[in-house]
């Protein structure tokens, strides 16, 4: 990336980009059109793998367009791919550490080379626009980064402890973290690179062998991710990637007694489903799931409603409202209320809606069919319980007839006891509502399974106050890039409490990489 010694990517700058960054995107995205429909292989032992069941992926932009055909796996291709990281894992997982960390490092560098390649197919196969795109392909390296980072700082994960008191003996007591085993990452649409990346990232630095599966919508991300794997010199078997439905290919992973480990991205109802299912084995096997959100912003009398305002925005209607850090919630002392509610619709009113592929659009298309079938039902149950101050429709004319379009909206007027202000809805509507006092804000905005992201935006003390009551994994206050989304590696560490996550470790952070290793305590004994 030539950009790299002056302009730094994140979700907190991708807002003033160089313009070189839109002319290699532009570029990237010519050479990616002409490439369309090509037939995708798994890949299982280092072995390229085809079956005579195909799926395809269409674009949420414009369904006409094919994107890719990928390998309708099965049951038989999933155990294979468990049978193949197994028979790789002694020779990878006893590999020095730092060689890992070599080939990983390497993995990150191919991946930052791809940026713009990458980046373009997200935006087809997501619909997100090109700075939400580069950001994911970016981030993707970062946190593969970070992991060797964490891994090079602790040594390996190789400590002496103390020795014991023995009389007439020496004593040698170290304390080593070691990989599990095979291990299963499942990703989610939003963020197939990130998503997939940085857990594999970190199951592979630690020395765990990895069974990828992406989600059906999104294939073609991690296949790109795959071979950025394997052009990085990752022996076969290490990385093993299959496709398919859930059904067959997912269930088998899930259900399988040599699967060691599990990394889940997704809703909490299947992540759920995965968690018990897959406690289903002989024994506790490591989990790590990151299960959405319902994430709230709260609006002190004193805050800089400008930024606020900003903030709101950018986080509920960013890659269309379907992140789990979305903002959906978002609770305003009264005196301040109709001055932000005001602001928030004007910003809202001024967002780009279109095609993702061109340079001024901020909100692209839906994911699927049943996202905007959802939104379409939503915004019903929504106008009859309140009052919807802008949006509410999709969008059908022209350019959008052929894609998911919906316009970014936000409601007020809800009941607090409606279902929707504890239900995850992953599309481009937040709800606004005014309190009392703070106290209220903050009651409200914990009382919910989930606990993801936070945001607020009020004085110096009352931010004390905020850090100290919210019930959430990822908080910001004042932060007009995005009031509860943004987290990079090595920035913000992301991960959720309560039913937004199973480990309470954040990934980008100085704890997770320890997630996909279990301790040995090894004690040699030597006559003085």
């Amino acid at each position: 990336m030539a950009q790299e010694n002056t302009f730094k990517l994140t979700y907190a700058t991708m807002f003033n980009p160089p313009e070189e960054l839109h002319t290699h995107f532009a570029q990237a995205m010519d050479d990616l059109k002409s490439k369309l429909g090509q037939d995708i292989p798994m890949v299982i032992g280092g072995e390229e793998r085809f079956t005579e069941a195909k799926y395809h992926e269409y674009s949420p932009i414009n369904t006409d367009i094919h994107l890719a055909s990928f390998q309708k796996g099965g049951t038989q291709d999933a155990e294979d791919a468990i049978a193949a990281a197994r028979q790789a894992f002694p020779m990878w997982s006893r590999m020095n550490w730092d060689e890992r960390v070599y080939l990983m490092r390497k993995t990150a560098d191919i991946i930052g080379q791809r940026l713009f390649e990458i980046g373009a197919v997200v935006t087809l196969e997501v619909g997100k626009n090109r700075m939400e795109a580069l950001g994911d392909v970016a981030e993707t390296a970062d946190l593969i980064r970070y992991a060797c980072a964490q891994m090079e700082a602790s040594r390996g994960y190789r400590a002496p402890m103390g020795k014991d008191p023995l009389v007439g003996y020496d004593a040698t007591n170290m304390s080593i973290l070691k990989p599990y085993g095979v291990w299963v990452v499942i990703s989610p649409f939003n963020f197939p690179a990130a998503l997939t990346g940085g857990p594999s990232g970190a199951a592979l630095t630690a020395g765990n062998t990895l069974v990828i599966k992406p989600a059906s919508v999104t294939t073609w991300t991690t296949a790109l991710l795959v071979d950025c794997m394997r052009q990085a010199g990752i022996p076969d078997g290490v990385v093993n990637f299959v496709s398919g439905p859930g059904s067959t290919v997912g269930k088998t992973l899930v259900e399988s007694k040599d699967v060691d480990g599990m990394t889940f991205t997704g809703s909490f109802d299947v992540g759920m489903g995965i968690y018990r299912s897959f406690a289903q084995g002989d024994y506790v096997r490591p989990t790590i799931l990151e299960l959405g959100g319902k994430n709230p912003t709260i609006v002190s009398k004193n805050a800089d409603i400008e930024d606020a305002a900003v903030g709101i925005v950018r986080s509920a209607f960013g890659l269309q409202g379907q992140k789990c850090s979305a903002c959906s919630r978002i609770f305003v002392e009264e005196p301040v209320y109709e001055k932000l509610a005001e602001r928030v619709v004007a910003l809202t009113e001024k967002l780009n809606v279109g095609d993702p592929v061109e340079r001024d659009t901020y909100m692209g298309p839906v994911i699927a069919k049943d996202s905007y079938e959802d939104f379409q039902a939503f915004c019903a149950e929504l106008k009859d319980a309140g009052t919807i101050l802008t949006g509410g429709e999709i969008m059908t004319e022209g350019e959008f007839a052929k894609g998911y379009f919906c316009q970014p909206t936000v409601v007020a007027d809800v009941p607090l006891d409606h279902r929707l202000w504890k239900h995850e809805m992953f599309l481009p509507i937040t709800m606004i509502h005014p309190v009392k006092d703070l106290q209220e804000a903050m009651a409200l905005a914990n009382d919910v399974n989930y606990g993801l992201t936070a945001g607020f935006y009020g004085t110096e003390e009352e931010v004390g106050w905020f850090f100290d009551n919210i019930e959430a994994g990822v908080v910001y206050a004042n932060r007009p890039q995005g009031s509860t989304t943004g987290a990079w590696p090595g920035f913000q560490p992301f991960g959720g409490w309560k039913g937004s996550g199973a480990s309470g470790k954040n990934a980008g952070g100085l704890y997770y990489l320890p997630l996909y290793l279990h301790e040995q305590s090894q004690t040699y004994i030597r006559r003085a």
